[in-house]
């Protein structure tokens, strides 16, 4: 078959996303017996995978203390089986199909510098602790740190993120499964009930089942209303030469929390830290970085600042993913998502789960993460701060053609919504001097996008969507691109 081409023959399992998620289930039901394929519409690891910190967690960001408060001491268990049993694949395939992924087990210490602080700590351990989980309070921790209590976390891991994907990519090519990168799914007809026909940017494939491992999934959903997107920064630094490495995960409990540890690359080792964490399309993205770098100078005698990035999450408005089926859709279609700052293990669990039950039809697992769940008591308050927060962004409408005037002060790299007669246009000036327009409309539900400069993407604050500077999608769930505007002398033309 070429490259570019799809298969005729109606596939058991149409998975749409190469990242953790997609990449884990693709492997899991090709080694189960189905025919597979995994459709990515940029690359392997383009989404949230590729930007992740690596922290390979069964400490999760819904602390088990107020998982039992939420939903009940039997399911915060289940949660903390399944988070063990994601890491263990992960340790498993780390080995088999990835042994450059540099995977490693340590320990994670969680520090409180306040005394409420410490009685929060205090309530994680003990939580922790209540669903089989090894925690324990310490009296001493890693160098550059100060601290009122600490605790200490077994069973942690971390890994080089791409390095796993690539190879249970290649692992899922070797037992029959294939992956179409640049590849884009603009529909899907569910008319049919012996097969799914999906429409791609290459064609038409058909598939018994299809999963949503887009990090969210596209089109307009309810779970659009029950996630809500953030972006968290993180940034790579060589430390001077004699410092002190860090030897495991560690967490600070300010609100947002930061993260770190050490990663060794090619012989090279790095300090990888991030937080800062804000509503996505909410926060000036470079003070945010610049946040960042500063905290970890306040901390760390870093001798060379090599990268710097930021990546987005979204959290569900209970503290759970959503895996299994999607609500108000077609059965035979599925999804993982919802994963917090902790979509690493998540999503190896979502690939545990999605399989089970097409395989079995059935996952022990099931009804905890159940998409179509109802927790009033343990979301609702979340989920009506976040529904009021996209209506406030429900301003954006259809341009109408304008006349632009003073746009000599856009400096050369910048990006902004410009105003004019009452109407927004989002304008970025390249460094050749040339205009990109775009409607600031999203194409999913006309939210105001707005410009991130860090990253030189428009980004949608309401469900996550995210644009590059020419309007085209980068990420769910919107499909379409931001109406392009092209420039006519002191006129703005939709095109």
């Amino acid at each position: 078959m070429a490259a570019d081409t799809l298969p005729l023959d109606v596939l058991d399992v149409v998975i749409v996303g190469a990242g953790i998620t997609g990449l884990s289930t693709g492997l899991a039901l090709q080694q189960s017996g189905m025919k597979c394929i995994v459709i990515e519409a940029h690359n392997i690891g383009f989404g949230t995978t590729g930007g992740t910190s690596a922290h390979l967690n069964t400490m999760l960001d819904l602390p088990y203390d107020e998982m039992i408060s939420k939903h009940g001491k039997d399911n915060a268990t289940l949660v903390a089986r399944g988070a063990r049993e994601a890491l263990a694949r992960i340790r498993q395939w780390s080995g088999a199909y990835a042994p450059s992924c540099n995977f490693k087990e340590q320990d994670a210490y969680m520090f409180a510098t306040t005394d409420e602080q410490a009685e929060a700590l205090k309530n994680l351990v003990e939580g922790t602790r209540s669903v089989g989980l090894d925690a324990e309070l310490v009296d001493n921790m890693l160098p550059y740190f100060k601290f009122l209590k600490a605790a200490r976390f077994g069973g942690q891991a971390s890994f080089h993120p791409t390095r796993y994907l690539m190879g249970i990519a290649e692992a899922f090519r070797a037992v029959g499964g294939q992956v179409k990168e640049n590849c884009s799914v603009l529909d899907v007809d569910t008319s049919d009930s012996g097969s799914l026909k999906i429409q791609t940017s290459l064609g038409p494939v058909r598939a018994k089942n299809l999963i949503y491992a887009t990090h969210v999934p596209p089109g307009v959903n309810i779970l659009h209303f029950r996630n809500a997107p953030y972006r968290s920064y993180v940034l790579a630094a060589k430390l001077e030469a004699g410092a002190d490495p860090l030897g495991a995960l560690v967490y600070d409990m300010e609100e947002p929390y930061h993260y770190y540890r050490m990663a060794e690359v090619d012989g090279d080792r790095f300090l990888v830290a991030g937080g800062c964490d804000h509503k996505t399309a909410e926060g000036n993205e470079l003070a945010q970085a610049r946040k960042l770098e500063a905290h970890v100078r306040s901390l760390f005698p870093v001798a060379e600042l090599t990268h710097q990035w930021s990546s987005q999450f979204f959290e569900p408005t209970d503290g759970l993913p959503y895996i299994g089926r999607l609500p108000m859709s077609d059965e035979r279609i599925l999804v993982g998502t919802g994963y917090s700052g902790t979509g690493l293990t998540y999503g190896t669990l979502a690939s545990i789960v999605l399989t089970d039950l097409l395989v079995k039809g059935e996952s022990p697992y099931q009804d905890v993460f159940k998409p179509s769940r109802v927790s009033m008591v343990a979301g609702f308050s979340n989920f009506v701060k976040e529904a009021a927060d996209v209506v406030g962004h429900l301003v954006a409408a259809p341009f109408p053609e304008q006349k632009i005037t003073d746009l000599g002060d856009l400096a050369k790299g910048e990006g902004r919504l410009i105003q004019h007669d009452g109407k927004s246009i989002g304008l970025f000036r390249d460094e050749t001097g040339e205009l990109h327009g775009v409607s600031p409309a999203c194409s999913h539900i006309k939210c105001t996008v707005a410009w991130n400069a860090q990253e030189r993407s428009w980004d949608c604050p309401c469900h996550g969507s995210r644009f590059d500077l020419d309007g085209n999608v980068l990420t769910a769930p919107a499909r379409k691109p931001l109406q392009k505007i092209s420039f006519i002398g002191d006129r703005a033309v939709p095109e």
